[in-house]
C-alpha cells in the first residue's frame, strides 16, 4: 500500500469520528492533499473518497459540509470519469430532496463541479457526458412549479453551465429552450429573472433556427398583449437576448421596434424603463439595422427625459427668485395624502432614456451636428434634474457628446481645415452650459459637483482657451470644492485636476487677476496629508508659477508676482525637503520647485542656493535622479540666467556618470541637460568637469541607438563651439567612433545632420589632428582601400553620408576647398580610378557644388556627361545626382544646360530627369518661379514616354513643381486628364500623388476642391491608370485623410469594385511544355486592398463596416498577396470593431480554416512550401486576433475551429509560435464599434 493511499485511508477513518473537530481537520487535510498536482489515487481510494465526501455533504456540522463542497472541485480532475458521474448523480438527486440545507449544499456542490470541468475546447468527453447528465436532471427540476427554491437553484446552475459550456450542450438546446420559456410567466419574479439570465447565456451558442424560435416566441407574446407585468418580462428578456447575441436580432428589428415604441405610451413607468433599455441595447448591438429608427428613438428619449409628472421645476425657479423666506409647510401636508415620493418611479424612465441617448451619442459620430441641434439644448436644460442618479447620467451623456466633438485622431493635419461644424456648435453652447453649471458647483451634493467638473474638464480639453471669459464664474465653485470642510478627497482631486487643465489651456493674462483668490486654497492642498491631493496640488502650483510670470513675455507682463513668491516657495520647499513621502509627491515637488526657480528664481534671494543644494542631493538619489535631471534642464534653460556655479562643480561629474547607466530615458535627459548647461554656462566649466563628460561619450556613439548617438554628437558640437580648447584630446577616443558611424549603413536623418554639424564645428576649432586634411583623409580613406564598388567594406548609404561630411568641411574651409574639387575632378577623369572612388568623387562634387558655385571648373559638364555612358549603373546614378546638386548651386549656368540636354539626348533622358528632380526638390519656391514655364513645357513633352521609369520621374517632377505655384499649375494638370492618351493620364495622376505631403502646404485647399476629379480615374478604362489612381488615393488617405473624407460615399463603391476578380483579365501563357496563368488585374486589386487597409486607420468613421467586411471576405479567398493583406486587415478589424466582426464570424472562419489546413502538393518547389507556411502563419495571427475578442468562443463555428487548432499538433504549434508576434502595423486596442 503506497504512502499516499495509506494516508488517505487514515483521513477517511477520521472522517467517520463522532468528534466534529476530527471530521473538520481530516476534511481540511484531504482538501490540501487534493490541491497538490502530484497526487495520484488508485481506483479503490477514488471510490472511497467520493463516497465519503458525498456522505459528508449531509454532515450535521455546517463547517464540515462547506469543506466537503470545496473538496469536490479539485477532485473532478483527479478521479476517473465514472466517479465524476456518480458525484453528479448524487448531487442532482439531493437537489430535489426535502431538506433545505442539503438542497443548498448540493447546488453549491454542482456549481463547484461545473466550474472545474475542463472547457469544451479541451476536447474531452468527460465534460460532455457530465453536462448531459446534469442537464436532463435540471430540466426535470425546473418543471416542479410548486417548489420555487428548487426551481431557482436549477435555473442558477443551468445559467452557470450555459455560460461556461454552452457549446457542449447543443443537443439539449431545444429541450432547454422549451423548459425555460414557460418560466417567463412564473408567478414568482425571481424565477422569471433567472430564466431570463439563463436564456441570455443560451443565445450565443444556439443555432440560428433556435434563435429565430426564441425571438418569434417573444414577439408573439408581446403582440398578443396581456398583463403589463408579462410584457415587462418579455421586453427584459428581449433586451438580454440582444445584449448577448445582438447581431442576430438585426433581421427581426423591423417587427420589434414598432412594438417597443407602442409600449412606451402605456402608462407604466417600469415598462417604459424596460423599453428604453431595449432601445439602448438595439443601438449598441445592431448599429446598422437601427439607422432608420434612430430619429424615432431620439424623439422618444427627448420626450421622456423630462418625464417628471409629480414635480414642478418652474415653481422651483420662481421660488428661488421671489420667495426665499416663508416655509411651504401647508403645501407639504396636502400632498402627503395623495402621493408619496417613494412610489414615484418616473426617475427610472428619465434615467433609462438618458442612457439610451448616451448610446446614440457614443455610437453615431456621423449625427453630431443634428445631435447638437436636437439633443444638446435638452440635456443642458436637464442639468437641474432633482434625482441625483439621473443627474449624474445626464452629465455622462453630455460628456460623451463633448468627447465625440473632439476631432478624430489625425484630422488636425487636415488641409486648410475649416473648424469642424460640431466644434462651432459646442462653442456657441459654452455660455449656456457654464450658466447651468455655475449654481451646481456650489451645491452640497458631491456627486453633482464631480459631474460638473467632468463636463468642464472635457470641455477645456476639446476647446482649449474657450472658457477664458467665464473664469470669474468658475473660480468660486473651484474654491468652494477645495475649502469646504465636508469635501471628500476625490472631490478635491477632481477640482484640482480641472484647475490644472484650465490653467494649461489658457493664456496667463486671463488668470492673473484671480491668482489672489485661487492660490491660498491650492497651497492648503499642497499641505494636505493625503498624498494624491498633494501631488495634484503641486502640479497646479507649477502651472500657477508659469502664469504669474511667463518667461516669454516678461517685459510686457504688468502682474507683480512678488507678494506670492514666499507662500508658493515655502509650501513647496516643505514637500521637497521631506524624505518620508510618496514617490509621486517627491517627483512633483522637485518638478514644481524647478518651475519656481526657473520663473521666479531672481526673487528668491538667499533661499536660492540652499534650494539648489537640495536638487544636488536629489541628483545623487537613484529614485529621484531622473526627475532631478529634467528639472535641472529646465532651470539651466531659464532666461533668468540662474546662478548655478555652486552646484556645477559637483553636479557635472554626477551627470557624466549617468551616461554610463543602462536606463535609456536617463541617458537621453542627461544629454539634453548637459547640452543646455554647456550652451548657457560655458564660462563656469573647468577642464576637469568637461573631461568627466567627454570620457563617457565614446561609448554612446553607437549605431545600435541612433537617437542617443545624435544627442551625444550634438553635445560634442556644442562643446566644440563654446569651449574649443576642450576638444584637444578628442582624436584618440571619440573621432574613430564618429567615423565608424559615418560609414554605417544605418546613418540617416537627424543623426546624419548632427554629424555634419559636428564636422563644421570641429574643423574650425583648429585643434591638433582635426585639421581639414586630416579629417578629409579619415573620411575618404576607406573608399580608396576598397577594390570594387560591390565589396562589402563600404555600404552604399555611407557614400552619401561621407559626401555630406566632405561638403561640410569644404564650406567651413573655402580656401582648401577649391583644391579638393580639382582633385575630385581628376579622380573622375582618370580611367584607372576604382569605381568606388569615382562614385564617391561624383557625390562629393555634387554636395560641395550644392553650397558653393562651381562655375570656375569648366570641364565639369563634359566629365559628367561622359560618365553618363559609363558601363557601371552606380557611377551613372552618382553622376546624375552630382549634376542635379551642382545645378542647385549654380542655376544660371546649369539649368539651361540641363534642360537643353533633356531635349537633345533621349537615351540619357532618365538620368537627366533624375538630375532635374534633385533640382526641383532642393530649391525654394522663390528661386524656381522664373524657370517654372520652361521646365513645365519640357516635362509635358515627355509625359507620354513609353518607358515607365522615365514617366514616374516626370510625374514626380511635375508634382513637386506644382507645389511651387499651385493656383496656376493644378488646373493645367486637371485639364490634361481629358487627353486621349492613357500614358499621359497615368503620369498626371501620379504627379498628383507627389503633391500630397504629410505636412500642411498651400496647395491643400485647392487639392481638396479638385481631388474628386482626379479620383474619377479609378474608373478609367485603362488598367494602369486605375492602379495609379488607387495608389494616389492611398497616399491621400494615409497622409491627408481630410482631402478625401468628404468624398468617401462616392469613391468607396468604385474602390470596392476594383477588389473583384475579373475573369477577362486572366490569360494563359505557354512556357515550353507548361501552361502558366497570368492575372493582369492582380496589381489593381492589390492597390485597392491596400487602400482599404489605410482607410481603416484614417477614416474608420466614414466606412460602413459590414459592406467593408463583405470585400475583406472575398479577399480571404483571393491570390496569395491579397490574402496576406486581408489577414492583417482582419486582425486590425478584430481590435477596432469587434462587434461587427463577431456578427460575421460564420462567414470569416471558413476561408481561414481552408488556408490553415491546405497542404502543398508533394514535389513542389521550396518557394511554394515557404509561401504556404507564411500564409498559414499570417492566417493564424488573424485567428489569434479573433480569439482575443471577449466571448468569441461562444460562437459555435469559432469554438469548433479553436478546438480543431488545439487538437491538431501541427496547427497548434503554428498557433503557439505566432502568439507573441506583432500584427503588422501597431494595433492599438481601441473599441470604436
Amino acid at each position: 500500500m503506497s504512502n499516499i493511499t495509506y494516508y488517505i485511508s487514515n483521513l477517511l477513518e477520521k472522517m467517520t469520528s463522532t468528534d466534529k473537530d476530527f471530521r473538520f481537520m481530516a476534511t481540511n487535510d484531504l482538501m490540501m492533499e487534493l490541491q497538490k498536482d502530484s497526487i495520484k489515487l488508485d481506483e479503490d481510494s477514488e471510490r472511497k473518497v467520493v463516497t465519503m465526501l458525498l456522505k459528508l455533504l449531509e454532515d450535521k456540522n455546517g463547517e464540515v459540509q462547506n469543506l466537503a463542497v470545496k473538496c469536490l472541485g479539485p477532485l473532478v480532475s483527479k478521479v476517473k470519469e465514472y466517479q465524476v458521474e456518480t458525484m453528479v448523480d448524487t448531487l442532482c438527486s439531493n437537489m430535489v430532496s426535502d431538506k433545505e440545507q442539503l438542497r443548498d449544499i448540493s447546488s453549491m456542490g454542482l456549481k463547484t463541479v461545473i466550474a472545474e470541468l475542463p472547457p469544451a475546447s479541451a476536447g474531452l468527453c468527460l465534460t460532455a457526458n457530465v453536462c448531459k447528465k446534469i442537464t436532463s436532471q435540471l430540466i426535470g427540476a425546473m418543471g416542479k412549479q410548486d417548489d420555487v427554491p428548487v426551481q431557482l437553484e436549477a435555473l442558477d446552475i443551468l445559467s452557470d453551465m450555459l455560460g461556461r459550456l454552452g457549446s457542449t450542450l447543443v443537443s439539449f438546446h431545444q429541450s432547454i429552450l422549451t423548459s425555460l420559456l414557460p418560466q417567463l410567466t412564473s408567478p414568482r419574479m425571481a424565477v422569471r429573472k433567472r430564466a431570463i439570465i439563463a436564456l441570455g447565456h443560451l443565445v450565443p451558442s444556439c443555432s440560428p433556427a433556435l434563435f429565430t424560435q426564441l425571438t418569434e416566441h417573444l414577439m408573439g407574446e408581446m403582440t398578443r398583449g396581456g398583463a403589463t407585468a408579462n410584457t415587462r418580462t418579455y421586453i427584459q428578456c428581449l433586451t438580454t437576448v440582444i445584449r448577448q447575441g445582438g447581431h442576430r436580432v438585426g433581421e427581426h428589428l423591423e417587427k420589434i421596434i414598432p412594438l417597443v415604441v407602442k409600449f412606451c405610451s402605456v402608462e407604466d413607468d417600469e415598462l417604459r424603463e424596460n423599453c428604453f433599455q431595449a432601445f439602448e441595447a438595439f443601438v449598441r448591438r445592431c448599429p446598422k439595422e437601427m439607422s432608420p429608427h434612430i430619429p424615432t428613438v431620439i424623439k422618444l428619449c427627448l420626450k421622456y427625459i423630462t418625464h417628471d409628472p409629480n414635480y414642478n421645476y418652474d415653481a422651483e425657479d420662481d421660488q428661488e427668485e421671489s420667495m426665499d423666506i416663508g416655509s411651504g409647510d401647508d403645501e407639504e401636508t396636502e400632498s402627503d395624502d395623495e402621493y408619496s415620493d417613494d412610489d414615484d418611479m418616473s426617475w427610472k424612465v428619465r434615467r433609462s432614456s438618458v442612457k439610451c441617448l448616451e448610446a446614440v451619442i457614443s455610437s453615431r459620430r456621423d449625427l453630431l451636428v443634428e445631435l447638437y441641434g436636437s439633443v444638446c439644448p435638452t440635456l443642458v436644460s436637464r442639468f437641474k434634474e432633482r434625482e441625483e442618479n439621473v443627474k449624474s447620467d445626464i452629465f455622462l451623456a453630455f460628456v460623451a457628446l463633448v468627447r465625440q466633438t473632439k476631432p478624430p485622431h489625425g484630422s488636425a493635419l487636415d488641409p486648410g481645415a475649416k473648424e469642424d461644424p460640431a466644434v462651432t456648435l459646442l462653442k456657441k453652447q459654452v455660455p449656456t452650459v457654464i450658466k447651468a453649471l455655475h449654481k451646481q458647483l456650489k451645491e452640497k451634493s458631491m456627486k453633482s459637483r464631480q459631474g460638473c467638473f467632468s463636463i468642464l474638464t472635457e470641455m477645456a480639453n476639446v476647446l482649449p482657451g474657450a472658457l477664458g471669459e467665464h473664469i470669474p464664474n468658475l473660480i468660486p465653485g473651484i474654491v468652494y470644492s477645495l475649502t469646504d470642510k465636508s469635501t471628500s478627497s476625490n472631490m478635491k482631486i477632481d477640482a484640482l485636476a480641472f484647475l490644472h487643465v484650465l490653467l494649461s489651456g489658457h493664456t496667463p493674462e486671463v488668470f492673473q487677476p484671480h491668482i489672489k483668490i485661487i492660490l491660498p486654497p491650492v497651497i492648503t492642498c499642497v499641505e494636505d496629508p493625503f498624498y494624491k491631493i498633494t501631488s495634484e496640488a503641486l502640479q497646479v502650483t507649477q502651472q500657477i508659477c508659469r502664469i504669474m510670470r511667463p518667461l516669454e513675455k516678461r517685459s510686457s507682463s504688468s502682474f507683480d508676482a512678488k507678494p506670492y513668491v514666499k507662500e508658493v516657495f515655502g509650501s513647496t520647499l516643505k514637500r521637497l525637503k521631506a524624505s518620508d513621502i510618496d514617490q509621486e509627491v517627491k517627483e512633483r515637488a522637485i518638478s514644481c520647485m524647478g518651475y519656481i526657480v526657473s520663473h521666479l528664481g531672481d526673487q528668491l534671494g538667499g533661499d536660492l542656493q540652499p534650494t539648489l543644494q537640495i536638487f544636488l542631493e536629489r541628483l545623487k538619489n537613484e529614485i529621484t535622479r531622473l526627475t532631478a535631471v529634467k528639472t535641472l534642464s529646465l532651470i539651466a534653460g531659464s532666461s533668468l540666467k540662474i546662478d548655478l556655479r555652486s552646484i556645477l562643480t559637483e553636479g557635472i561629474p554626477i551627470l557624466g556618470s549617468f551616461l554610463r547607466k543602462n536606463q535609456r530615458a536617463l541617458k537621453l535627459n542627461t544629454l539634453t541637460a548637459l547640452n543646455i548647461i554647456v550652451t548657457n554656462y560655458s564660462d563656469c566649466l573647468k577642464p576637469a568637469m568637461i573631461e568627466s563628460v567627454l570620457s563617457e561619450l565614446p561609448a554612446l556613439i553607437q549605431e545600435n541607438d541612433m537617437h542617443i548617438s545624435q544627442m551625444a554628437i550634438g553635445l560634442l558640437t556644442c562643446m566644440a563651439k563654446v569651449c574649443p580648447s576642450s576638444l584637444g584630446k578628442i582624436g584618440a577616443a571619440i573621432l574613430p567612433e564618429v567615423l565608424h558611424l559615418v560609414h554605417s549603413p544605418l546613418l540617416q536623418g537627424g543623426a546624419l545632420s548632427s554629424i555634419v554639424e559636428f564636422f563644421h564645428a570641429l574643423v574650425l576649432t583648429k585643434a591638433s589632428n582635426t585639421g581639414y586634411s586630416d579629417l578629409m583623409k579619415a573620411l575618404t580613406g576607406p573608399f580608396y582601400k576598397s577594390k570594387s564598388p560591390d565589396s562589402l567594406s563600404v555600404h552604399r548609404q555611407s557614400y552619401y553620408s561621407v559626401a555630406k561630411c566632405v561638403a561640410a568641411l569644404s564650406s567651413s574651409c573655402p580656401k582648401e576647398a577649391s583644391g579638393t574639387v580639382g582633385n575630385f575632378i581628376q579622380e573622375v577623369k582618370n580611367q584607372k580610378t576604382s569605381e568606388s572612388v569615382r562614385i564617391l568623387s561624383f557625390l562629393c562634387l555634387g554636395e560641395v557644388g550644392r553650397s558653393t558655385n562651381l562655375g570656375g571648373h569648366k570641364e565639369l559638364k563634359t566629365v559628367i556627361m561622359e560618365a553618363f555612358s559609363s558601363p557601371n549603373e552606380e557611377v551613372k546614378s552618382a553622376a546624375s545626382c552630382a549634376l542635379g546638386n551642382i545645378c542647385v548651386g549654380n542655376l544660371e549656368e546649369y539649368l539651361p544646360f540641363l534642360l537643353k540636354e533633356i531635349g537633345a539626348q533621349p537615351k540619357r533622358q532618365y538620368l537627366l530627369l533624375h538630375s532635374l528632380k534633385e533640382v526641383i526638390s532642393a530649391l525654394s519656391e522663390e528661386s524656381l518661379k522664373p524657370h517654372v514655364e520652361n521646365i513645365w513645357t519640357l516635362l509635358f513633352k515627355n509625359c507620354e514616354c513609353g518607358e515607365e521609369g522615365t514617366r514616374n520621374v516626370v510625374a514626380e517632377c511635375l508634382g513637386k513643381l506644382t507645389l511651387v505655384n499651385p493656383a496656376l499649375l493644378l488646373p493645367r494638370l486637371k485639364k490634361q486628364l481629358s487627353s486621349g492618351s492613357s500614358l499621359a493620364r497615368s503620369t498626371v495622376v501620379t504627379a498628383v500623388k507627389f503633391t500630397i505631403v504629410d505636412h500642411p502646404v498651400p496647395i491643400d485647399s485647392l487639392l481638396k476642391d479638385s481631388i474628386g476629379d482626379f479620383l474619377k480615374t479609378i474608373q478609367d478604362p485603362d488598367l494602369n491608370v486605375r492602379r495609379v489612381a488607387l495608389v494616389m488615393f492611398n497616399s491621400a488617405a494615409h497622409n491627408k485623410p481630410g482631402l478625401i473624407r468628404g468624398l468617401l460615399t462616392s469613391v468607396l463603391p468604385k474602390l470596392y469594385n476594383e477588389t473583384q476578380i475579373r475573369k477577362e483579365l486572366i490569360r494563359e501563357v505557354e512556357m515550353g511544355p507548361f501552361k502558366h496563368t497570368v492575372d493582369d488585374g492582380l496589381d489593381v486589386r492589390k492597390a485597392a486592398f491596400e487602400c482599404m487597409y489605410t482607410l481603416l486607420d484614417s477614416c474608420l468613421d466614414g466606412l460602413d463596416i459590414f459592406e467593408f467586411l463583405n470585400h475583406v471576405e472575398e479577399g480571404l479567398k483571393d491570390h496569395y498577396d491579397i490574402r496576406m493583406l486581408t489577414f492583417i486587415m482582419l486582425a486590425r478589424l478584430a481590435s477596432l470593431c469587434p462587434s461587427a466582426v463577431v456578427q460575421r464570424l460564420d462567414r470569416l472562419v471558413e476561408p481561414l480554416r481552408a488556408t490553415c489546413t491546405t497542404k502543398v502538393k508533394a514535389g513542389s518547389v521550396k518557394q511554394e512550401f515557404e509561401k504556404q507556411e507564411e500564409l498559414r502563419r499570417s492566417a493564424m495571427r488573424a485567428v489569434a486576433a479573433l480569439l482575443s475578442i471577449s466571448d468569441v468562443e461562444k460562437s459555435p463555428v469559432m469554438a469548433d475551429f479553436a478546438n480543431q487548432i488545439r487538437t491538431n499538433a501541427e496547427m497548434a504549434t503554428i498557433f503557439e509560435s505566432v502568439q507573441g508576434d506583432p500584427i503588422s502595423g501597431a494595433v492599438e486596442s481601441m473599441d470604436t464599434s
